[in-house]
């Protein structure tokens, strides 16, 4: 397997002074990139700065700045789609700016597709969580994606599920072509789904994995942000179906939220029975029965987070990151089902013609 120089990476970035320096450096220490491109699309904090000094530093970085958002398209798959347009490598990686790339790891998974005769390799990378409601979020809502999109059914060719991870796309040039790349999705604000549903369409075959091993990433540093970035792309990743949608709130809800309740009420109603010398052994089975599913709910969060590389300590957050994926979803259901559009990074998503 020749795998040197053998990979063009394509990041594109707008306004992430705090994010680019970090992926260009992960990028940069990996063995077989032959080039990294920066798509900076239309940056007004310190991003072009940071990228022009960088360049003295890096020779295999490439910069191209994108002045305007031609009709039609969304700022990503264009700003990815430019960046591919100047790669010669052999394969791509589609990487976000947030995104750090551990040592060793691209030649890693590169020798992984090509063993196992990937035209399209995706990982999920880990999720770093720092904030309360980071924690609580964040890793519930990849436990949902999860079973959403399970990774065996995703790596089945005899399955019609299709999925990959913006976050860390690496693609063969070919299959990129032959399935019209970005340009093929350039309305879609799920554009890796889509990419992977057109490669998977086409007979190619797709890799989908856990990528806490080798790859992290910081979605939102602000709590305004992951809800707006959820609210733009839940409603789409449960296939736009209402009934799925509102069937999760209330299972969230029965599995997580009413044992939680109850433990509380009949622990309390045991309680005050008990001090009035009345017999209390209803309250106390409740109390029982509640404290079970409470623990069997915690217990298998926790070995679900810990599959998908989390921390298992981050289960003590599942009762409030149940009332907030519960209200994120609803929310986003209610946006995209009342047209118009959504914002995101200063742009607007248009809602008809996005699904």
């Amino acid at each position: 397997m020749n795998m040197n120089g053998n990979i063009s990476v394509i990041i594109p970035a707008r306004d992430e002074e705090l994010n680019i320096e970090g992926a260009v450096r992960s990028v940069a220490a990996q063995e077989c990139v032959r080039e990294i491109i920066v798509v900076d699309d239309q940056s007004s904090d310190r991003t072009p700065e940071i990228l022009a000094a960088m360049a003295t530093q890096f020779p295999q970085l490439r910069v191209l700045r994108i002045e305007s958002l031609p009709a039609g398209w969304l700022g990503k798959t264009h700003a990815a789609a430019e960046g591919a347009k100047l790669a010669t490598g052999d394969w791509l990686l589609f990487t976000d700016a947030d995104t750090r790339h551990f040592p060793g790891s691209l030649a890693a998974l590169l020798a992984r597709a090509q063993s196992g005769g990937a035209d399209l390799l995706s990982i999920s990378p880990g999720q770093e969580v720092e904030t309360w409601w980071e924690k609580a979020v964040i890793p519930l809502v990849y436990v949902e994606l999860a079973g959403l999109f399970r990774f065996e059914d995703v790596n089945d060719p005899r399955s019609p599920a299709a999925a990959a991870n913006g976050q860390y796309m690496l693609i063969r040039r070919s299959t990129y072509d032959a399935v019209g790349g970005w340009e093929a999705v350039r309305g879609s604000v799920l554009d890796d789904v889509a990419l992977a549903r057109r490669v998977k369409g086409a007979g190619a075959k797709i890799l989908f994995l856990p990528g806490a091993a080798w790859a992290k990433t910081r979605m939102y540093r602000r709590f305004a942000g992951m809800w707006r970035g959820w609210t733009k792309n839940l409603f789409l990743l449960y296939g736009s179906d209402r009934t799925k949608i509102v069937t999760t709130v209330l299972r969230l809800f029965v599995r997580v939220l009413l044992p939680d309740a109850l433990l509380v009420i009949f622990a309390a109603a045991f309680v005050v029975v008990l001090s009035a010398g009345a017999k209390a052994w209803i309250a106390a089975a409740v109390v029982a029965a509640s404290a079970l599913a409470v623990y069997a709910g915690f217990r298998r969060y926790r070995h679900e987070l810990e599959r998908l590389g989390f921390s298992g300590n981050l289960a003590k957050y599942l009762p409030i990151g149940a009332v907030l994926l519960g209200l994120i979803l609803l929310n986003s259901l209610w946006a995209w089902r009342q047209g118009g559009g959504i914002e995101w990074k200063g742009r607007i998503y248009p809602v008809k013609g996005a699904l």
